[in-house]
């Protein structure tokens, strides 16, 4: 029978997915959480769990008449760029995982792109109030510019939490992904 460990994984955006404005501007993302090195996710994880993090901007190319998006690294973007980001959750360890939920903020100076948040088997939440409660899309109230509640839009939207509904087998690999353009 398998093990029926859980893991809760809250990520800080890695390093290595820092994105620059094309005119060398501010970094669009943050660090990873205070006292984690560059590119660590912060919380326990199981033994053998690892995330990894990749930004990656669309870009258009034609060839014989035909148009394609490709992905390439998001080392800079600018004004109307989209950036994929593509959440790996591999375990190497040598039992199954169950329970994995994957917590990662929405980038500072990024609006989450709607209906971009996916993963194969996994419940998507967002939270509104900097990742301290997550709810379904249609469930999420915010404060309107009137002090009234209103339903939240995505550009409400700080932090994302995919809930895997199947065990993360040993040597398999969980692929998240969303969008996000700059603001």
């Amino acid at each position: 029978m398998p093990s029926r460990r859980s893991a809760r994984i809250v990520l800080g955006i890695a390093a290595s997915a820092a994105v620059t404005l094309a005119n060398g501007g501010t970094p669009l993302v943050g660090t990873p959480p205070v006292g984690a090195p560059a590119g660590t996710p912060a919380g326990t994880l199981p033994a053998g769990v690892h995330v990894r993090i990749r930004a990656e901007v669309e870009r258009l190319s034609s060839a014989g008449g035909r148009t394609r998006i490709r992905l390439v690294p998001a080392d800079r973007v600018v004004a109307g760029d989209t950036v994929v980001y593509t959440l790996s959750v591999q375990n190497d360890g040598p039992d199954p995982v169950a329970g994995v939920d994957v917590t990662t903020p929405i980038p500072a100076r990024m609006r989450y792109l709607p209906g971009s948040a996916v993963g194969p088997g996994a419940v998507v939440e967002f939270s509104v109030d900097g990742g301290h409660s997550y709810q379904p899309a249609a469930a999420l109230r915010v404060s309107g510019a009137d002090g009234k509640p209103r339903a939240a839009v995505a550009a409400d939207y700080t932090d994302i939490r995919w809930t895997l509904q199947d065990v993360l087998h040993a040597g398999s690999v969980a692929f998240l992904r969303y969008r996000a353009a700059l603001r």
